[in-house]
């Protein structure tokens, strides 16, 4: 799909007062994506019907992958929404509620009134890509639903556009603020899930489970991180987990995996102020129509010599992945290098673009324009992260640190699933049954699908 930007491959950019090399972030993703097998007759099968997809999988079966290679490969006019400003940037694409000009706070379906540019655009769009689909109430689904049927096809399920979500149910859980709101859902949908919503028994979704896992390999691993994201939890399964309740040998990076901000903040403040040496600042450019809530890296990043330190974005020559752990070798007022499994590579600033779709008369087409940057270096301090956070990520070893215990559905599993094996595993404490919390209407639903 078309992107209304005039940069160049690698653009130059104002960045901290002066002019710099920055790379876009759409250059950082291959030229040509590839699908293995099961993914490319998935791809056929939207590519080739008008029917409504729901794609899912455990952790580590490539779901973003499959995403990006649609959209990119697609010759359908295609639309990729995310439920929140983070998602959207990840996979180049719009809020929901930036999309369809929905009220940031909840509201009825039937009170969501059609913005007159957003139907037009909606007339032409044929393939609307949902990601994190998790994360999205019923009621969402039903005002897309709604939307798209005052702009184009009244009486056809999403207005006869092509619906294709992403997500794993397991996994990130849709924010249910108030008691009020668990009861109106629970009256008027059976539930606060996507799969509540009232038209998803009128459509007859087509579900696909991504079969072939590429982070971890060990079968008892995998049978293992399946158990617990499916809930199924007895006193052998707690035993095998909790042989990982050992003090970790510092020989190489790890991480470790908290529940919440404080303790991520306070781990990483004071592993950097522990160095001695020189601490460096990068200020991010940030342009255009963004807020704090959707900054995709740190507005300020603090940086020492030795601090430890996560990639947040795939190298385009394979020098480091999304989540590869390092250290930093040498500092400057803008230059960063970073030291990753022994080799020393210079990092350079990455923009991040946040878009909005327009529909053009000229070239009668569904395009992309750019309405804010964000321009920062890729990097993250990294002694820890929270387990939100780590969502996507893959890591060698980890640190998982419940604290005073899992407080959501999935956060065990998504803690646990982020390593490539067990033995990369460590515990500063034993998994309880009560910490594996798991919604039984997720589990229902998976199970009939």
């Amino acid at each position: 799909m078309k992107s209304n930007d005039n940069s160049s491959d690698i653009a130059t950019e104002i960045f901290g007062g002066e002019e710099i090399e920055i790379v876009n972030l759409r250059d950082l993703e291959p030229k040509e994506l590839t699908v293995n097998p099961e993914k490319s007759d998935i791809f056929d099968k939207i590519e080739n019907s008008h029917k409504h997809f729901f794609i899912t999988g455990k952790a580590g079966t490539g779901k973003s992958h499959l995403l990006k290679f649609l959209k990119t490969n697609s010759k359908k006019q295609v639309v990729v929404c995310a439920p929140t400003g983070v998602a959207a940037l990840n996979v180049s694409g719009q809020t929901l509620h930036s999309f369809f000009k929905i009220p940031p706070h909840f509201v009825n379906p039937e009170e969501v009134k059609l913005n007159n540019k957003v139907a037009e655009l909606l007339r032409h769009v044929e393939v609307l890509v949902l990601d994190e689909v998790s994360m999205v109430r019923a009621e969402m689904i039903d005002i897309i639903d709604h939307l798209l049927k005052q702009a184009r096809e009244p009486f056809t399920p999403f207005g006869g556009v092509q619906l294709v979500m992403f997500g794993d149910p397991f996994q990130l859980p849709p924010i249910v603020a108030s008691r009020e709101l668990q009861e109106y859902f629970s009256k008027n949908h059976g539930g606060f899930h996507f799969f509540n919503a009232h038209v998803w028994e009128d459509v007859g979704f087509e579900t696909y489970e991504l079969k072939e896992i590429f982070r971890q390999k060990d079968d008892r691993f995998i049978t293992l991180l399946n158990r617990v994201r499916e809930g199924d939890v007895d006193k052998d399964l707690l035993a095998q987990l909790n042989r990982r309740v050992e003090e970790f040998l510092e020989d190489s990076p790890v991480i470790v995996l908290s529940t919440t901000n404080n303790k991520v903040n306070f781990i990483n403040s004071n592993k950097l102020s522990s160095i001695p040496s020189k601490e460096f600042v990068f200020e991010a450019y940030i342009s255009g129509a963004l807020d704090e809530r959707q900054y995709p890296a740190d507005e300020i990043l603090k940086l020492k010599k030795g601090a430890q330190i996560m990639m947040l974005k795939n190298d385009p020559d394979d020098r480091w992945v999304n989540g590869s752990l390092g250290t930093v070798e040498s500092l400057g007022e803008k230059e960063i290098n970073v030291n990753i499994n022994g080799a020393v590579y210079n990092v350079a600033p990455v923009s991040w673009d946040k878009i909005n779709y327009f529909y053009n008369r000229e070239t009668k087409k569904v395009e992309e324009q750019i309405v804010g940057k964000f321009v920062q270096y890729p990097i993250r301090l990294a002694w820890a992260i929270t387990i939100h956070k780590s969502q996507g990520q893959t890591f060698d070893r980890v640190i998982i640190d419940l604290d005073s215990g899992a407080f959501t559905t999935g956060q065990v599993y998504v803690a646990l699933s982020r390593c490539r094996s067990l033995s990369g595993i460590f515990l500063t404490r034993p998994i309880g049954r009560e910490d594996i919390k798991v919604d039984s209407d997720v589990v229902k639903f998976m199970r009939k699908k």
